[in-house]
């Protein structure tokens, strides 16, 4: 029978009978494949289920659904013997390995698959429909096909700059299995700390898990410190118990040993791995360190034996090496470095690197095991067999798929979790960045610009949290949840099956079965405000909430608001006369949970008067500064001057390095203009002489914005722009009257 035809037999069954009891209403995530329900016939669970299983295929997910059940107040029990069991696990041959069926009918709950990760994803579908708040059921007739888009569906976890206990990796990893992630990637070495325990090596843990202070939030320049030592490793046995735990749940642990680069915690406990003389430090400061790993033999020897070590205690298939953000500075200055070039026939360091880490695939390969890294491995030349995480964007994806290697898509601009997913202002601190629920929700990992031979070398998507401002438990869940919802549909299901609106009203249960699990998630404050200059004396404001059943409740005096605060019903006015005006505004869930709060200052502008040029040629005069800045300040002296058509970064370009753009901007009419920059590292934007949007200091690539009102005409205009080594990133956009957001168009740049 084909599924069609069953899906329409089941139909018709159900339409002949007549029960229409309250039923739930199915809020699933990842949205399954494909899913028939009738409402008006449903069947009831009670406290005290049977289940009943009719292979051993079963046994484990037949388990784990009865000890879970138990641990949440129902009274389930299995009973072999039943001959009418409440909820049961039937083999079917033929489905792909991760692939179920889950219906509901008269005779109960039925969960068929092939295998345990088949019957343990139809699990999840169940608990899913469950109540949160009894221990009973009415559950619509249905009937569910469903199995994943992308075979690696992953969430990432960085424990290096801030360490995480045992009992918390569980709990992340209970949630990625309830979501129906498969693979947990552990970042668990880098230059401020080694977090795992390698018995031939104990000064890894010794002294490598171990840094004197940490950073205070962003005193990069000048350096302030906590003065508090800090630490943790994670024992062997710790590390196979986290193992087990998660093979349990059908999620593979593929852990990242960081070499060539992120080594400074390794050097610190055996400086003769390294090409200078030491002594090293375990890292206090966040970002990238000159000193990596020397390729000596002593090195090679040093880390087959760490992987070896690691390869005993993670069965994955792929063994993460890092490859990411090292520097050559060390390598240029190194003898040993130097001589390797010459010995090899390399190019330069960049080929050295591909050496390195192709001598490392070599190893992994001889012991069964693939080599996976960050899309830098892709300089000098990829490793054969090697599979490649792309950061940096797409390109390194796109480039290594159609090599015909298989890729994992994480780009930074959708995928770091550790970036703002609300305004800065009101939002934890952050790395920088904004990535919000809807940029996640509607990322494809199947580049556009890949041609439709080459996505088969796209395995799936991973988010990733890196931990460099997120020191505790409660804020990891903060920042990758409910994004991570988002997530679950965009790895699982198909993109004709997935749908904004659909699940935004979806989310009203998942928060719901979030609160149950004792989750920190996010909430997002109401949309409408803004930072706005007006010509008017009064504005009109309009709120929303993505939420269903939140309500929003706002002051109009700068006070904070709650359910005591004025109820928002519909559009209101706001009298603008002298002072500026605050308008804030909070979402409240039907859950309780609450949002940031969201602010609008909203004041009168006056127009700037445009300026009057004796000439205006095309372009802005652009002064480049060379060395290693931490603000735009830092921008003084002479520097190589050229004309720049359109605000961009040079091509090539220095590891540091800083950018003047001076001249004018021509704006075609009267009023209000927006302003933006996006940059890694920092911005800043001047109009008229007036500072408009200040996105200075040390960060990852983040939006700033600012406004001021102007005549049409020119008007003075500068950016000021500096990298300080890492991902490289300049954006400057503007919106204005009749204009969308928008590149600053070159025929508006003059100088």
């Amino acid at each position: 029978m084909t599924r069609t035809l069953a899906l329409l037999t089941l139909i018709v069954v159900l339409q002949a009978c007549n029960i229409k009891p309250e039923t739930i209403q199915p809020n699933i995530v990842p949205e399954p494949q494909s899913m028939v329900i009738d409402d008006d016939q449903a069947y009831t669970i009670t406290e005290a289920p049977i289940l009943a299983y009719d292979d051993d295929k079963a046994i484990l997910t037949a388990e784990f659904l009865n000890e879970y059940l138990n641990s949440v107040g129902w009274k389930s029990q299995i009973a072999q013997n039943e001959e009418q069991p409440n909820i049961s696990f039937e083999l079917i041959n033929g489905l792909e390995a991760e692939a179920y069926h889950f219906s509901v009918d008269d005779n109960g709950v039925h969960i068929q698959a092939s295998t345990e990760k088949g019957f343990f994803y139809g699990v999840q579908t169940l608990l899913q429909l469950l109540p949160t708040d009894s221990h009973s059921a009415n559950l619509p007739f249905m009937a569910i096909e469903d199995a994943p888009r992308f075979k690696w569906r992953g969430l990432h976890l960085d424990v290096s700059r801030h360490f995480f206990p045992v009992e918390f990796i569980k709990k992340y990893i209970d949630l990625m299995a309830f979501y129906k992630f498969n693979t947990f990637h552990w970042h668990l070495t880098d230059d401020q700390g080694w977090r795992i325990e390698i018995k031939q090596y104990p000064k890894l843990t010794e002294v490598g898990s171990q840094r004197k202070e940490t950073m205070v939030e962003k005193n990069f320049n000048p350096y302030k410190g906590d003065a508090k030592p800090y630490g943790g490793f994670y024992t062997q046995e710790e590390i196979k118990e986290v193992v087990a735990y998660a093979e349990a749940r059908q999620v593979t642990v593929v852990p990242e040993i960081e070499m060539p680069g992120h080594a400074l915690a390794a050097l610190a406990a055996y400086p003769e791995l390294g090409c200078g003389p030491g002594p090293y430090e375990v890292g206090t400061i966040w970002g990238v360190y000159d000193d990596i790993f020397c390729p000596k033999e002593e090195t090679f020897a040093f880390l087959e034996n760490v992987l070896t070590e690691v390869m005993d205690l993670f069965p994955s298939k792929y063994i993460h090496v890092g490859g990411d953000e090292a520097p050559k500075t060390v390598w240029k200055k190194s003898a040993v470095a130097q001589r390797v070039i010459r010995r090899e026939g390399l190019k330069d360091e960049f080929e050295l690197q591909s050496y390195f880490i192709q001598r490392m695939e070599k190893f992994l390969n001889a012991n069964g095991r693939q080599l996976i890294g960050w899309d830098e491995i892709l300089e000098g030349g990829l490793a054969p067999g090697a599979a490649v995480m792309s950061w940096r964007g797409e390109a390194g994806g796109i480039e290594a798929a159609e090599a015909e290697h298989n890729v994992v898509m994480t780009p930074n601009g959708s995928m770091y979790f550790d970036y703002y997913q609300g305004n800065p202002e009101t939002e934890p601190l952050a790395i920088g960045g904004m990535i919000t629920l809807d940029k996640v929700y509607n990322y494809d990992p199947i580049p556009a610009e890949l041609d439709e031979a080459h996505h088969k070398y796209i395995l799936g998507a991973q988010a990733n949290l890196w931990t460099e401002y997120i020191k505790t438990a409660d804020h990891v869940e903060y920042m990758i949840y409910p994004r991570a919802v988002a997530l679950s549909e965009v790895v699982w299901s198909q993109p004709e099956q997935r749908d904004w609106e659909r699940f935004q009203q979806k989310l009203t249960k998942q928060y719901q079965l979030l609160d149950a699990r004792d989750v920190n998630y996010h909430v997002s404050p109401p949309e409408g405000l803004s930072m706005g200059l007006t010509l008017e004396n009064e504005v009109s404001l309009s709120l929303s909430s993505p939420y269903p059943n939140s309500s929003i409740y706002y002051t109009i005096d700068g006070s904070t608001p709650d359910e005591n605060a004025t109820k928002y019903t519909k559009p209101f006015t706001v009298k603008i006369d002298g002072a500026p005006v605050s308008v804030k505004a909070v979402t409240v869930l039907a859950t309780g949970g609450k949002s940031p709060i969201a602010t609008g200052i909203y004041q009168k502008a006056a127009l700037k008067e445009a300026i009057q040029p004796l000439k205006a040629d095309p372009g802005l005069q652009t002064t480049m500064h060379l060395g290693n800045f931490s603000s735009v300040s830092d921008l003084k002296g002479e520097g190589k001057t050229s004309v720049y058509e359109v605000i961009e970064l040079p091509k090539p370009q220095p590891d540091q390095f800083g950018l003047v753009f001076q001249g004018m901007i021509n704006v075609p009419t009267d009023g209000i203009y927006s302003f933006y920059t996006t940059s890694d590292d920092g911005s800043t934007l001047s109009v008229a002489g007036e500072l408009v949007v200040n996105n200075d200091g040390l960060h990852g690539a983040q939006e700033a914005s600012g406004q001021v009102a102007l005549k049409a005409g020119y008007h003075n205009f500068e950016v000021k722009y500096f990298e300080a080594g890492g991902g490289e990133s300049l954006l400057v956009a503007i919106a204005g009257p009749n204009m969308e957001k928008q590149a600053i168009p070159a025929e508006m740049l003059k100088h």
